[in-house]
């Protein structure tokens, strides 16, 4: 099939159509809208996530790594709330229908879609600058959903992983350097900690991901629990990368305001705390705790200068 003779219903029947084996789909791609049933004792949790080339990616960033962040992050979302991740929808804006490009970018999305076990139910494609937005859909059980605001003085903060790395290939590629590889596949290919997610359920006071940078994400979790917090920079986990980079030129902005980690940063009440070894252990994920919930207003953190601006949208 040809360029110039695909329209948008045979582009989404080649590239965004497969068969799925989720039972609760009652009505899926192809309609007016999805129905989907939900069941009994649940909560809907829902998260929506745009992606602009030159603005979330580089134009070079290729269409399968494309595809896969775009899903990855709304995944991280879901996590950050302790959800199960369902269902996605996806509107994509592309500037002409390259079959090659298509191919790539919905075998990533349909590959990554299948190791978390969501589906994809519906959306729309239109022509313009490319753009890819997905709409998630998870549910959680009823009153069970990991918030901002349920911190609490003497909890203990934590976050997942290493922080940084994404950055830190963000800066690599902006001073035309070449990435290290590691931190190159953090930078396209984050994952989703939707593990972690269900299993900090009942166990962690409070949750977000490390999506705008460490300083703006907990801060939110601060405004929302109306609490302050202390946390030691040097306690940070870092990849040796990164502790060079802040050796060499004194600067932790790429660590604590960097982004694009899609870690998650929770809150943890000190009962709970003896519960982190065995959850480290089952999700395969290293789990440190990097400060503590306080009364005093705001962030504080100790051990670090030159601290930049998280990222802002506007």
């Amino acid at each position: 099939m040809g360029l110039e003779i695909m329209h948008e219903f045979d582009l989404i029947r080649e590239y965004f159509t497969w068969p799925s084996d989720e039972n609760s789909i009652a009505l899926g791609v192809g309609d007016d809208s999805a129905i989907c049933d939900i069941e009994s004792g649940y909560q809907l949790v829902t998260s929506i996530d745009t992606l602009i080339a030159g603005v979330h990616f580089p134009e070079s960033t290729s269409a399968s790594d494309i595809a896969y962040k775009a899903l990855a992050v709304n995944l991280s979302d879901i996590a950050a709330m302790g959800a199960l991740p369902k269902y996605f929808t996806l509107a994509l804006t592309v500037p002409k229908v390259d079959q090659s490009w298509l191919k790539d970018f919905s075998q990533s999305l349909k590959q990554l879609s299948e190791q978390f076990g969501v589906s994809l139910i519906g959306g729309d494609t239109t022509k313009g600058p490319l753009s890819i937005t997905i709409s998630i859909f998870g549910w959680v059980e009823s009153g069970e959903a990991l918030r901002r605001s349920g911190a609490q003085i003497g909890d203990g903060i934590y976050v997942s992983n290493t922080i940084g790395d994404a950055a830190f290939a963000l800066w690599q590629l902006n001073n035309n350097d070449v990435p290290i590889k590691g931190c190159l596949v953090k930078l396209n290919r984050p994952t989703p900690q939707v593990d972690l997610g269900r299993a900090l359920v009942g166990v962690g006071s409070a949750c977000i991901d490390v999506s705008d940078g460490i300083e703006q994400d907990l801060s939110h979790i601060l405004k929302a629990s109306s609490v302050g917090a202390k946390i030691d920079a040097g306690k940070i986990p870092l990849t040796k990368v990164l502790v060079d980079y802040v050796k060499k030129h004194n600067d932790w902005s790429l660590v604590l305001n960097g982004g694009d980690d899609y870690e998650l940063c929770f809150t943890v009440s000190k009962n709970n705390q003896a519960m982190l070894g065995d959850i480290s252990k089952r999700c395969g994920v290293k789990i440190t705790q990097i400060g503590v919930i306080c009364e005093s207003v705001g962030l504080e953190i100790v051990g670090a200068k030159n601290i930049g601006k998280s990222y802002q949208h506007f």
